[in-house]
């Protein structure tokens, strides 16, 4: 497999050559940036955990220059930044025993610009080295720019595999912006509740993000233990931690079928929904 930047690296934690690393892969996801990967996509990382036949690998698509910070970082240059977070997602990788990470270190510019098609083509490259079940990504209501754009690229990613190669699911999942707002039935929820302490010592490791001012620790936990209490009104907990994403499959499916048009859908219905409860209860029409 050859990726197009010098600087891209794969990194197996139990030393096991990348093609054999990532051939051995089940569940992949690909984030925007280091640490994306232990937010969002825990759901695989915990399905694979000291299992034999389930292998999580992730991909962080930029190189982490422009994050903020503080404190023990605040002198740090973007050049030293991005050393201490590739470091930082090492550790993490083998801390949750991944099959392997690989770092495509492009800068966020390159990764927003639909122009840039090494994004898409080193992706693919990754897609098919690993032949995954499933691939989890940022969801495409995300706030993030970059998050979002790295959803359009992985889609188009996947879109450009044989059928054959391509996985059965993709899920967009939550980091900076929650998913409890789509209707019951349309998003996908995850249940989190084992190994709570791995959990949070994965997204622990990123003393840079943490230390640096932003507490993604304490957050990251609090939401999904928020989501498990707050999925159901009337009910009993089920979970101690949830989180939710939404099925992205039909995207990689149906190639004609426009993202937009298809988290519109989603927006429709959530809208239906609260329009619907609001005149049910005021006595208006629908």
């Amino acid at each position: 497999m050859k990726l197009h930047l010098p600087t891209a690296e794969i990194y197996a934690p139990d030393d096991i050559a990348a093609p054999e690393a990532l051939s051995r892969t089940t569940h992949l996801a690909i984030s925007a940036h280091q640490d994306d990967l232990e937010i969002m996509a825990s759901d695989g990382i915990l399905k694979c955990f000291q299992q034999r036949d389930r292998w999580f690998t992730g991909v962080v698509v930029t190189d982490g220059a422009g994050s903020p910070r503080d404190d023990l970082y605040r002198e740090y240059t973007d050049e030293q930044m991005k050393v201490v977070r590739r470091k930082e997602q090492k550790k993490a990788a083998y801390v949750g025993e991944y099959a392997a990470v690989v770092l495509l270190d492009y800068p966020s510019s390159a990764v927003k610009s639909a122009a840039e098609t090494r994004v898409i083509a080193d992706l693919a490259e990754v897609l098919r080295a690993t032949r995954p079940e499933v691939v989890y990504t940022h969801n495409l209501a995300d706030k993030h720019d970059t998050h979002v754009a790295v959803a359009l690229r992985t889609i188009a990613a996947i879109r450009s595999l044989r059928t054959a190669e391509r996985p059965e699911k993709l899920f967009g999942c939550e980091v900076w912006r929650d998913l409890d707002w789509p209707t019951d039935t349309d998003k996908v929820a995850f249940d989190l509740s084992a190994h709570e302490n791995l959990q949070a010592s994965l997204v622990g490791i990123f003393d840079s993000q943490i230390c640096g001012g932003k507490r993604y620790d304490l957050a990251t936990q609090g939401r999904r233990r928020a989501h498990a209490t707050y999925a159901a009104s009337h009910g009993t907990d089920t979970a101690t931690a949830m989180t939710y994403a939404l099925d992205l499959s039909l995207l990689i499916t149906d190639a004609a079928l426009d993202p937009w048009t298809y988290v519109n859908g989603y927006i429709e219905r959530f809208q239906g929904e609260v329009k619907k409860r609001l005149a049910t209860l005021s006595g208006a029409k629908a």
